[in-house]
């Protein structure tokens, strides 16, 4: 037991990072549909524990952790390090908001859902104890190993269990519990093997040590992982990993159920209880549309399923502060430019035009409603972003054709007026405001080091996702600045581009645009430049300007479909 205390030291913290820039315990509401967790990221505990012996070196703690708005792919195991590390400071603030979000949660009579050991380690522990057999997963999404490729505890080493245990145990003593814990081994990681006796394996030891704290224990885990790779989770994977637990004692999130249930094709998770839950958003896009249909009938659906072991719904969404219907945006306006973008939507164009008509004739009688006011901003975000679709294919019809008129009469249209007025009507808005997102990152901040740290992070969040754009525009969003000098300089160098290639009379090529546009996207990150705080301007008089400007154009295009 006490050589397993050496490497709590970083496990109480390397898979305890907080939540990333939490701004108010009421978004905790979010969970209470069914079984209720603290928010992304968890708990946090101080970095020392009494009689620890042979603690990881600083630097080696250094090295695990990453940003605070990466926390939570830290602790799931696909990243480490990126945008770190962590300033101490960090860690005795996460501590103490954890101790208020608890405790306003089980006021509220919401269960709380505590962290748990999933296996992975920090390389570090493998100098303190070179005996331990932990082997390395491969990277994760766009990665490469400089930031992944986490190791992995082998489920029958006996340190497994002493980690696990400790870890919990210490977690309980902190916080209290209600017996519920969440772990992610696998979160869009390929397991070492696909054996089924090798899954069943994993899932006994990480479900053993948290009996081994808690006897009355429940693992709760995403399902997220057999939908992402259902070509390694074929059903005889996905059995063993779940009867590795024993049934009743597990609750699996089938996390996009909404759009590509699980429980249908795993005979309802092969008995162990399940919740039908509707992700809806990836990374908090801005967005007005959502499976509503698929929203409404499945969960019915799901509880008339043969032998169902349903036992709730639950809302997931990545992000918040967008239209509660939406769970995913394929937003035209923020992916890199590309002659090869898809453009098709999946609701009705003109439905958007006629709601944002319909919201600016009542502007006389409810301009004055903040709740009015946030709708209009929404739904003309939402037009604009449909207008820009229609301009990028008057622009690449326009280069394909080799007509240099109206590529460019388009094109001017687009970088010159239209995302500039897109910015001034998300400028005009506290909650579509790049400043506010950028300041609340740096209010966490207890010196100018790490403000600068933290917003390096929520700007990098926004837009490259990872050093090199690994994930680029994943977590993408029309903020008032963000347009302007993000999305509006990629668009004018592409639109630069195609001039260019028809004015020499050379052919386009997108890896090249690719590795230019680069420089300006790394370049908006580090730029330090400091965006208003405050909304400017005034909001319906921006609508009304973009409205009467462009909806006569809109409304024609709508009707007549895509060319």
């Amino acid at each position: 037991m006490e050589e397993g205390r050496a490497v709590v030291q970083t496990l109480i913290s390397a898979l305890c990072g907080g939540p990333a820039m939490l701004q108010d315990l009421s978004q905790l509401l979010l969970f209470t549909v069914s079984l209720a967790g603290t928010p992304p990221g968890p708990l946090c505990l101080p970095c020392a524990l009494p009689g620890l012996h042979r603690p990881l070196l600083r630097s080696e703690i250094d090295e695990y952790f990453t940003g605070p708005a990466f926390l939570a792919w830290n602790r799931m195991g696909n990243l480490r390090g990126w945008a770190g590390a962590l300033p101490p400071a960090w860690h005795l603030k996460q501590l103490y908001l954890q101790y208020r979000i608890v405790e306003r949660m089980r006021s509220l009579g919401m269960i709380t859902v505590l962290p748990a050991f999933a296996g992975h380690v920090p390389q570090g522990v493998l100098r303190v104890f070179p005996r331990m057999n932990a082997t390395r997963l491969g990277g994760w999404s766009h990665f490469n190993c400089t930031y992944s490729c986490t190791y992995l505890l082998d489920p029958e080493d006996p340190m497994f269990q002493v980690i696990g245990t400790l870890f919990l145990k210490e977690l309980i003593k902190e916080f209290g519990t209600d017996h519920i814990y969440s772990a992610d081994t696998f979160n869009e990681m390929t397991p070492l093997s696909s054996d089924p006796a090798y899954l069943s394996r994993v899932s006994n030891a990480v479900f053993k040590s948290m009996a081994g704290a808690d006897p009355e224990a429940l693992w709760l885990m995403q399902g997220w992982l057999f939908q992402h790779q259902p070509d390694f989770w074929q059903p005889a994977q996905v059995r063993a990993l779940l009867h590795g637990v024993p049934l009743g004692r597990m609750i699996v999130l089938d996390l996009f159920a909404e759009s590509k249930p699980v429980y249908q094709w795993t005979e309802s998770f092969y008995g162990q209880p399940f919740i039908w839950c509707m992700l809806h958003n990836f990374g908090g896009n801005h967005g007005l549309f959502g499976t509503v249909e698929a929203i409404n009938h499945g969960p019915f659906a799901a509880r008339r399923f043969p032998n169902s072991t349903m036992v709730g719904t639950g809302l997931v969404p990545e992000g918040i502060e967008q239209n509660d219907m939406v769970y995913e945006l394929m937003n035209e306006l923020v992916r890199r430019p590309s002659l090869r973008r898809d453009t098709e939507l999946w609701y009705n164009a003109s439905d958007v035009y006629e709601a944002w008509r319909l919201l600016l004739s009542a502007g006389a009688e409810l301009g004055s409603s903040p709740t009015f006011r946030y709708d209009l901003v929404d739904v003309t975000r939402q037009a604009a972003q449909q207008l820009v679709s229609d301009y990028y294919l008057s622009i690449r019809r326009a280069f394909q054709s080799h007509a240099l008129p109206e590529l460019l009469t388009a094109g001017g249209v687009l970088v010159y007026d239209l995302l500039p007025e897109l910015d001034s009507l998300l400028s005009s808005h506290s909650l579509f405001l790049l400043g506010r997102w950028l300041e609340s990152a740096r209010a966490v901040a207890t010196s100018d080091r790490e403000a600068e740290q933290y917003e390096l992070n929520a700007r990098n969040q926004l837009t490259l996702w990872g050093p090199s754009g690994n994930i680029l525009d994943y977590a993408n969003k029309q903020l008032g600045g963000l347009v302007l000098d993000y999305y509006g300089m990629r668009w004018s160098l592409f639109v630069s581009a195609l001039v260019e290639s028809l004015n020499s009379g050379s052919p386009f090529h997108q890896d090249q645009f690719n590795q230019a546009v680069f420089q300006v996207e790394r370049g908006f990150v580090y730029n330090k430049k400091r965006y208003p705080a405050v909304p400017a301007g005034d909001t319906l008089e921006i609508s009304r300007k973009l409205f009467l400007k462009y909806y006569p154009r809109a409304l024609q295009r709508s009707r007549a479909g895509p060319a």
